[in-house]
């Protein structure tokens, strides 16, 4: 019999209508049983669309009153490492939108305590669970694709000068950074979900136009372990808006076009001569699963109720968090930065701006 887990949505802003739906979806698997916020309105307005019975205003309150399997941290990025680590003393599985946490100190302070807890913590990177990303890695895995040789990663979004209305975003120590922090994260990590451990980069970042104290843009060449290059580009400039994924292996090229979720339709692969049979195995490994929470959500429960480690663990996030800080690290002093070399003593390991964001501090007034 399958078991039903229950669950629970800290924070009802705009991702947690994602959750809410997706959960809705999996309605066999799990339920949302309680919802927190700290706005008495908005709490009733998201609980009473979702039929959502139990209702508090603190996560301390959420986790004194309910039995929980996982709770969902759908809060401002800069609450997630304290709401997690509440929880995870508590013995509750954690969920977290992205950005897990604001710096790289705050991923090991989250580590530390999942390590003390028989509970696990998992990031929304909801764009590894596609069948698309799934038969692309299973293509890897063997011969016929060849040694990929390049890639290319790009997230050209935009948003107005409206969109940073709210106090928290385009901050560094509320949102911990911009378009590479919170909008491109999504495209890196399924790049580096792909081509595994990146070893070196090189980046440049600039405030190009919003009202932010972040970057708005950012444009980065990273090396990996297996001998791939690839350019990374985090940009709310771009009017006319596509997430473009591209690898180019030996044996093919496969690319990925899409906004904010995909389809295998939006997948395509071109053998290169003396390869085409790979066009009847990507066809045939295709599946019609999306990209998206409850793809992700459902390969958690999946996990949990087997006795696995739900995915994206927090070795994962780790990852792609140092190559953020990595990127703003090689940005901001204008040197190549190594995998794992910011440290303690790094003062990007606890700021991902490092306290030297080449423009000014103060964000301006709109």
């Amino acid at each position: 019999m399958t078991r039903l887990f229950r669950t629970a949505i800290v924070g009802t802003g705009g991702i947690a209508q994602a959750h809410a739906k997706s959960m809705a979806t999996l309605s066999g698997r799990a339920q949302v049983v309680a919802a927190v916020d700290v706005d008495p309105g908005r709490l009733a307005a998201f609980c009473d669309e979702w039929n959502i019975e139990n209702r508090y205003s603190s996560l301390t309150e959420l986790l004194a009153a309910q039995d929980l399997d996982l709770v969902h941290l759908c809060t401002p990025p800069g609450f997630h490492k304290d709401q997690a680590i509440e929880a995870l003393g508590s013995n509750v599985n954690v969920l977290s939108e992205k950005p897990p946490a604001l710096t790289l100190a705050d991923m090991d302070e989250i580590a530390a305590a999942e390590a003390a807890s028989e509970a696990f913590f998992a990031t929304v990177f909801q764009h590894r669970f596609g069948s698309g990303a799934e038969n692309l890695k299973r293509l890897m895995s063997g011969d016929d694709l060849g040694r990929p040789l390049a890639a290319i990663c790009n997230t050209l979004w935009y948003r107005p000068d409206s969109y940073f209305d709210l106090p928290w975003r385009g901050q560094w120590l509320v949102e911990g950074g911009g378009p590479t922090m919170g909008h491109g994260i999504h495209q890196f990590d399924l790049l580096l979900s792909l081509l595994g451990n990146w070893s070196e980069v090189t980046a440049v970042a600039a405030r190009q136009a919003l009202p932010t104290n972040t970057e708005d843009f950012s444009a980065a060449i990273v090396s990996f372990e297996n001998g791939a290059v690839a350019t990374i580009i985090n940009s709310l400039l771009a009017p006319k808006e596509t997430s473009y994924l591209r690898f180019d292996f030996s044996g093919a090229t496969v690319e990925l076009e899409h906004l904010y979720g995909y389809s295998d339709d939006s997948w395509s692969l071109s053998p290169a001569p003396g390869h085409e049979d790979l066009e009847r195995q990507w066809k045939e490994g295709l599946t019609g699963r999306a990209s998206g929470h409850s793809s992700q959500f459902a390969a958690i429960f999946d996990a949990l109720e087997s006795g696995g480690v739900p995915p994206v663990t927090s070795t994962d996030s780790r990852m792609t968090m140092d190559l953020i800080a990595a990127i703003y690290a090689s940005a901001f002093t204008r040197k190549p930065v190594s995998r794992g070399s910011i440290d303690k003593n790094s003062p990007f390991y606890g700021a991902m701006d490092g306290n030297s964001a080449p423009w000014a501090d103060v964000k301006e007034s709109h």
